[in-house]
């Protein structure tokens, strides 16, 4: 098989990945969220949330904790960047994030347009999350400190 059509395979793949996080985040199954992410894998959700998640583990026993605390939420995704580094095994990506969430109580919902920025990696499994970082561009009725996107010019950095 050529290079390029193994980079479409593996590109299509990891949006695969991104969708699936998506779909499980929505449905509130830690197991299949954390199933997506390589064992020794860091998750850092941003400096508001507290310290980055480290390894598979938990954070599966953290999205256990944390997904249920929302009535429902829905994650979109777009603008999905990927790129490879060169050796077959490893892969950078950005994607774009509109985040809605439902309080239970009643409270205004909360939203968020953000970024996952990611390091995925070839496993004997197919691809996995290693190392994701969150960062917002904007949000409603989140009482959040987040990561900024690094907009150039503006001293959000």
């Amino acid at each position: 098989m050529t290079e390029a059509v193994q980079q479409l395979l593996d590109r299509q793949e990891i949006v695969d990945v991104i969708h699936a996080y998506c779909r499980n985040v929505d449905l509130v199954d830690a197991a299949e969220v954390a199933a997506l992410f390589t064992e020794d894998c860091v998750v850092d959700y941003g400096p508001g949330l507290g310290e980055p998640t480290r390894g598979a583990a938990e954070l599966e026993a953290r999205l256990a904790r944390g997904l249920p605390r929302f009535a429902a939420t829905s994650h979109h995704v777009s603008n999905i960047e990927v790129t490879f580094l060169g050796d077959g095994t490893s892969a950078n990506a950005i994607t774009y994030l509109y985040a809605w969430h439902r309080h239970p109580d009643g409270r205004p919902d909360a939203v968020l347009w953000a970024q996952y920025h990611d390091r995925f990696v070839r496993t004997v499994d197919g691809w996995k999350i290693r190392e994701r970082v969150l960062k917002v561009a904007g949000q409603e009725n989140f009482d959040v400190e987040w990561y900024p996107i690094g907009r150039r010019g503006t001293g959000d950095s």
